[in-house]
């Protein structure tokens, strides 16, 4: 899925990987957050840690992708059917970002070290979804926002003014390309019919009229 064709115009996920240990009954529970955007990208960091921890009794994960959370996967690794990875997933899939955006790009390795007490399956499911949860509260966020970028021409003489007044307004800028005839200026926007009109409005203001905005493509910016 082309992830500038989603319903989703921002999301939250980790603005850097991160890792965080619990122990319950002499069992360790390593757990790994990675930023990700592919499942071959996941699982190669899934398949990297079966070697660095390759005396490790179960390597359980989990993983949600894409603005829109269309692809959501789990893996118990050994552990009883729906007492790892579910859970795990379902403590990404739940988690109050405190931005009012879901989690994605982001995939949870649990690395467990078996200390020798079993801790039967309702155990297991505390066990992964607390280890997940922690990691998660100790972890540094972001949001994700898709920015639509606008292009505006101006004469030599208008760009340095036009430049900063958008400035001035919190506008964000791209380069300026300078031709022969006149600049074109780059402005990115929230994508979002609101932010769009809001645009059209202090363009219309601040130029009199006489601007022309060109949408152009979309891209996405952690903030």
């Amino acid at each position: 899925m082309n992830t500038n064709d989603s319903a989703a115009t921002s999301y939250t996920t980790l603005r850097v990987d991160a890792v965080h240990e619990i122990e319950i009954k002499r069992s360790r529970f390593i757990t790994y957050l990675y930023r990700v955007q592919t499942e071959a990208e996941a699982r190669a960091h899934i398949a990297a840690l079966r070697k660095t921890h390759f005396d490790a009794r179960h390597h359980c994960s989990a993983f949600i992708l894409g603005p829109d959370r269309m692809t959501q996967r789990s893996n118990d690794d050994g552990e009883p059917s729906g007492t790892a990875g579910l859970p795990m997933l379902e403590a990404l899939a739940k988690r109050d970002t405190g931005s009012g955006t879901d989690l994605s790009d982001i995939l949870a390795v649990t690395v467990r070290y078996f200390g020798g007490i079993k801790l039967g399956a309702g155990g297991l499911v505390r066990a992964y979804s607390d280890s997940v949860s922690q990691a998660l509260a100790h972890a540094s966020l972001c949001t994700v926002q898709r920015l639509r970028i606008f292009e505006l021409s101006a004469d030599h003489g208008w760009a340095a003014r036009w430049e900063n007044e958008l400035r001035s307004a919190g506008y964000q800028l791209g380069d300026t390309h300078w031709g022969d005839a006149h600049a074109v200026l780059s402005i990115g926007i929230n994508d979002e019919p609101a932010a769009t009109e809001e645009l059209h409005t202090f363009i219309a203001t601040l130029t009199s009229g006489a601007g022309l905005l060109r949408a152009g493509h979309t891209t996405w910016l952690d903030s």
